[in-house]
């Protein structure tokens, strides 16, 4: 073991078996001017850890007493701002998802790269500044709630922020998907990158190609001038693919090959292009069944689902309501310029009685209509103006009987199309449906047409046509 020099600038934990791999490493990190402490194994590895903290540590997979999979899990629990890199055998991805999936920051392959790994460790060290400062911080709590499901998502963000890994993000609308994907970019690796997030769903099926890859001057009609991709714009960052159960067949072929050869072929060029991103995806439907159902490419599903994270709905929380609530009133009313309210006992009431269908996104929405209708400091329950139904995301409204005069209750579009109501006899009946779907997915959307008109199933320009026909601003 190397010894330890009492004042260290950054300081590095370097755990290998084979003593000519120590011996490089160790070389390559003190000309970065690290000091380093090597174990030749697990038990001499835990000694060092139990007596030091490191900014940055490099273990092996294979050793004589354990795995290096065990320095991860408990360098993850104790000292959950030092990043750990994992050493693998050359082409064992296998091991390298593993690393990955128990939190390791990046992986090294044997016979090692020593350009890869001062690159690794230079991402290493900033990545240990921004944890401990997040940690200082407490920036790790933005997103907000001490329930159960809440701490878990929140534990489980701080391991997969750390690794390189894919990762598959579940959860019905609303309940805030890209908050998760900003966090994973923001205390990860790739914070310094760019971040893009793209909604599949909002993209034409003929310009898809064009718009993840890019496209040379004169590759097709329109094509002034070459245009670099979504890939291109995310390099050295994060890539959100949002909706991503909306991808067509077509593309799917063509973006899974783009994940494993991290390379892009813009349209109209012979050449390939190199991308280093990072692919976080997510969907609110089912994307395990539409694999079963043909509808999604398993090979790809695998691809990107290294890692899976469901975010909870907010009916699944309900100890998080108030004070979820009173952090969103605090907001709204700072951007105001205006004190910030309080719910009434009847307010409170009223929301934990309400089911969320829109979950995050309808309680901001909700509250910041209340804000501009309650006089005084205190919301009270009429402020709300809360649905008379809510019902949940998978549960088809019921329709009134043909002769009922009042309008039908909201109807969610992930449940049912308004076009399916064309059999009734009663045109001011089909109208009112669908005028209730397309306020009820305008307010889910927060009112981005592109988006609206892709959660409802229709094309931008047939939304158009129905809010004008419809009357609706």
């Amino acid at each position: 073991m190397a010894e330890t020099r009492s004042t260290p600038a950054k300081s590095a934990l370097v755990v290998d078996d084979e003593r000519d791999i120590r011996e490089l490493l160790v070389m390559t990190l003190g000309r970065m001017g690290l000091r380093c402490d090597t174990a030749a194994n697990l038990t001499d590895a835990r000694a060092l850890l139990s007596r030091n903290t490191y900014d940055l540590c490099l273990t092996d997979m294979r050793l004589p007493d354990g795995t290096g999979l065990e320095i991860v899990s408990e360098i993850n629990q104790k000292h959950p701002t030092t990043p750990v890199a994992m050493i693998t055998a050359f082409g064992n991805v296998e091991a390298a998802v593993e690393a990955l999936k128990a939190g390791a920051f990046d992986f090294v392959s044997k016979p090692v790269d020593l350009g890869v790994l001062r690159d690794l460790v230079r991402q290493a060290l900033e990545l240990h500044e921004r944890r401990r400062a997040a940690s200082e911080a407490g920036i790790s709590s933005r997103l907000f709630g001490e329930s159960p499901a809440m701490a878990s998502l929140r534990a489980t963000l701080t391991k997969v922020a750390r690794s390189q890994a894919p990762v598959y993000i579940s959860g019905e609308s609303g309940v805030g998907k890209e908050l998760v994907a900003r966090t994973i970019h923001a205390e990860g690796g790739r914070a310094s990158g760019p971040f893009v997030p793209v909604n599949c769903g909002a993209i034409p099926a003929e310009l898809m190609e064009s718009e993840f890859f890019g496209h040379k001057k004169g590759s097709f009609t329109g094509a002034h001038a070459d245009k670099p991709g979504l890939f291109q714009a995310a390099d050295g960052g994060t890539l959100v693919l949002d909706e991503v159960a909306e991808l067509p067949l077509p593309m799917q072929v063509k973006l899974l090959r783009a994940i494993q050869e991290k390379s892009i072929r813009p349209v109209g060029s012979n050449a390939e292009v190199k991308v280093d991103v990072r692919i976080l995806s997510a969907t609110h439907k089912d994307l395990a069944a539409l694999v079963e159902e043909g509808r999604f490419r398993h090979d790809l599903y695998y691809r990107i689902n290294v890692i899976e994270l469901r975010v909870p709905p907010l009916r699944e929380r309900p100890e998080d309501l108030a004070g979820l609530a009173d952090v969103i009133l605090r907001r709204l009313a700072a951007a105001q310029d205006r004190p910030a309210p309080s719910l009434s006992p009847d307010a409170l009431e009223a929301l934990r009685g309400y089911g969320f269908p829109g979950n995050v996104r309808e309680l901001e929405n909700i509250l910041e209509r209340a804000l501009a209708m309650a006089d005084g400091t205190v919301i009270r329950a009429d402020d709300l103006s809360l649905p008379k139904t809510s019902p949940r995301p998978g549960a088809t409204a019921a329709a009134p009987p043909p002769a009922a005069a009042a309008p039908a209750p909201p109807v969610d579009p992930r449940t049912q199309d308004p076009r399916d109501t064309a059999t009734s006899a009663l045109p001011s009946y089909i109208e009112e449906i669908e005028r209730a779907a397309i306020q009820h997915a305008l307010q889910e959307n927060r009112y981005n047409k592109t988006r609206t008109a892709a959660a409802l199933g229709i094309t931008f320009r047939a939304l158009r046509y129905k809010l004008k026909k419809l009357g609706i601003e």
